[in-house]
């Protein structure tokens, strides 16, 4: 997979994306990252956090794979923002952020379509 070109690419799905990146197990931000001309609301530190937190969660949730089966995404939905979750493989996850008022059917669906590609 180029995940510099899918964080390009979910970023071109809805203008209310805020944010396309994939971190690794450490939450760390490898590729992609905030739509151009927008700030983001966590230091990159708190971001870094943010995401180890999502890593950990997905960790969580492998565990009852055996008995849910294999998780496709999650999404929390903030006061400020929504972040949507998409695990890649055992050593990367995507991470999306969208503005509250987004399409987030349409955004998770059309992001689901460019990984699986």
């Amino acid at each position: 997979m180029d995940y510099d070109q899918i964080c390009k690419n979910v970023l071109g799905i809805d203008p209310k994306v805020r944010f396309a990146g994939i971190c690794d197990e450490t939450g760390e931000t490898k590729y992609g990252g905030m739509r151009e001309g927008l700030t983001s609301l966590l230091s990159p530190q708190e971001s870094q956090k943010s995401n180890l937190q999502a890593v950990g969660r997905w960790g969580l949730r492998k565990s009852l794979t055996s008995k849910t089966g294999r998780g496709i995404y999650a999404m929390t939905q903030y006061e400020k923002l929504t972040r949507i979750t998409i695990p890649l493989d055992d050593d990367h996850l995507l991470v999306v952020t969208t503005e509250v008022d987004a399409d987030h059917r349409n955004i998770i669906n059309n992001t689901l379509k460019l990984i699986q590609q």
